[in-house]
């Protein structure tokens, strides 16, 4: 079983050395102009002991802040505990409560402004951190009074989101107005997605390596082989049986035998009474797999691109469980810093 260690930030109630350089000219030397005891919002301390200099080149004075402490009331200890109550489904006003019983009078309007300021932090620290392989899905989160499309990219390296956007993951030109920037400020070279057309497309017009995620493509190719099976003659049930296999091994040169088996059907769809016959069904699946089967197998080429999509599901699988404890979102800037803050905290 995993234990997770939550580890709040230090704070200290005085610090011991001087500061290294002026914040307003860069000067290095200082002469001490007294300390005030500023009262701060914590578990353990009430106040806390903060020196001020002056520096000798421009005369200018400062403080120079503990551990933990900056010109808030609130220490860095209380605003990532806030953060934290939140994320792991308390509401603003209970994660108030909690942070009652630990003796810190909180108002539910800072907690929030400590999870918009969390997510702003996240969202500046992977500004501009290298993603070459990025994971993307859709999913739908309870906003404005009804569900609402978010598309959610995840950098497959260590499964943290590094973008939301509010996106139709069903609209190519959506997604690659979304996709564009990321992959130009990221340097995103592949693309991780279910069996959607609408990425398939987007990735060939973008140039990216793609990886379909084999978890989906069993899915439905199983499905669609269940289904054949009740319907085709005994004589092409070994063909289904060999295809269930090429899906389950996933050989490099599985498109020319999938190819090599839709030439043996014959050419041609012949239609009856609007729909396929079950053999032209049978087809149907193998050109398409074998048309596809380059975007099955994209994670043989290189170690560090998956083969599934599972990052992404995790993350947005933690963004849903925080949306059921939301009343909904009111803006589209609440719900990107919720659900990115969501996503991230528990790696």
């Amino acid at each position: 079983m995993a234990i997770v260690v939550l580890k709040l930030p230090d704070v200290k109630r005085k610090r011991e050395d001087r500061p290294k350089k002026c914040p307003y000219c860069g000067g290095e030397t200082f002469q001490r102009w007294g300390r005030v005891n500023k009262p701060v919002k914590d578990s353990r301390y009430r106040t806390v002991r903060v020196y001020r200099y002056c520096c000798c080149r421009c005369k200018r004075t400062f403080r120079h802040y503990p551990p933990g402490i900056s010109v808030a009331d609130q220490t860095e200890r209380m605003k990532k505990l806030a953060e934290l109550c939140w994320v792991l489904g308390l509401s603003y006003r209970h994660t108030e409560q909690i942070l009652c019983a630990f003796g810190v009078q909180m108002s539910f309007m800072s907690v929030w402004r400590d999870v918009q300021s969390g997510a702003r932090q996240v969202v500046r620290r992977n500004h501009w951190r290298p993603v070459r392989v990025l994971g993307l899905d859709g999913a739908y989160v309870l906003g404005w009074g009804e569900k609402r499309p978010v598309l959610v990219a995840v950098d497959m390296g260590n499964g943290v989101p590094v973008a939301l956007g509010y996106v139709d993951e069903y609209s190519p030109q959506a997604v690659q107005h979304f996709l564009e920037p990321l992959v130009q400020r990221l340097g995103v070279s592949v693309i991780v997605t279910d069996d959607l057309m609408s990425y398939r497309q987007v990735a060939e017009r973008m140039a990216l390596g793609h990886q379909v995620c084999q978890f989906h493509v069993r899915r439905w190719v199983n499905k669609a082989i269940r289904e054949l099976h009740k319907t085709l003659p005994e004589e092409w049930h070994g063909v289904l049986e060999e295809v269930r296999q090429l899906i389950d091994e996933l050989p490099p040169e599985g498109h020319k035998r999938l190819y090599a088996l839709w030439k043996q059907l014959g050419t041609g769809l012949e239609r009856k009474r609007g729909s396929l016959r079950p053999v032209d069904q049978l087809r149907d699946l193998l050109i398409r797999l074998s048309q596809q089967w380059g975007s099955y197998i994209t994670f043989y080429g290189e170690p560090e691109i998956p083969w599934t999509n599972n990052a992404t599901e995790r993350a947005i699988g933690r963004m849903k469980m925080r949306a059921r404890t939301v009343r909904g979102y009111k803006n589209w800037s609440g719900m990107h810093n919720g659900l990115l803050l969501s996503g991230i905290a528990c790696n």
